[in-house]
């Protein structure tokens, strides 16, 4: 059975109170904290650093996932890495030297990744799979979220899915494939039957009045799939 995880982005919750927000979707059945970083240069939006996420780390006892969609990145692994993070993925487009970004995360002794944009083709990570731990693709174009779920998302999610799984097979070791972006109740299945593993959702989960069933509807779909 696929171990499915679901990750909350933060970027939808109430930033008046961060903390209760973050233990409360906890209780409510997170397994991971999704945590969008922009700097208003990489995207047109400025979001989280790294004090915040420090901030957090004593309110969660899920890993913290950090999503950076800054440029350039090198300084905010060292920053993302001290201030708690479990799992930092960023943009291969804002790094020079993606495997040197890449090791900076792993030397940190934190899981690393990267993120392909919608028109970023897949096989940018072929040369670069020993050093992930995770893929995420995003199913809109990254800086804001709320927005709607690319239909053609679906056809990368195969495809990378099964470079991972060829990797796998080789190498014997997984790398979990996460979607961003429009993930909802009525969709999740759609996305997880196409490959994916960990689902990001932030006013899918944040925008209700009642997290837990919004995440235990989700797993009952998910359920589904591993029927």
């Amino acid at each position: 059975m696929t171990p499915y995880r679901i990750a909350p982005s933060i970027l939808s919750a109430d930033f008046t109170r961060l903390g209760e927000e973050v233990r409360n979707v906890i209780t409510a059945g997170a397994d991971l904290i999704h945590f969008d970083v922009m700097d208003n240069h990489y995207v047109p939006n400025l979001t989280f650093g790294a004090m915040i996420c420090a901030a957090l780390r004593p309110h969660t006892s899920v890993p913290i996932d950090v999503h950076l969609m800054v440029e350039p990145v090198d300084e905010m692994i060292k920053q993302f890495a001290q201030a708690g993070a479990d799992i930092i993925t960023f943009h291969p487009e804002a790094s020079r030297h993606v495997h040197r970004s890449l090791s900076l995360i792993k030397d940190a002794g934190k899981q690393a990744g990267l993120v392909l944009n919608p028109a970023t083709p897949i096989h940018v990570l072929e040369d670069v799979l020993p050093y992930l731990d995770m893929v995420l693709l995003m199913s809109v174009n990254p800086g804001f979220g709320g927005q709607t779920f690319i239909p053609n998302t679906l056809d990368k999610i195969r495809r990378t899915r099964a470079l991972l799984d060829e990797y796998t097979q080789q190498s014997g070791r997984h790398i979990a494939l996460e979607v961003d972006g429009g993930i909802k109740t009525n969709n999740i299945a759609e996305v997880a039957a196409a490959g994916a593993d960990t689902f990001v959702a932030g006013s899918a989960i944040f925008g209700a009045d009642d997290y837990g069933r919004v995440i235990k509807e989700m797993r009952a779909n998910l359920a589904q799939i591993s029927a």
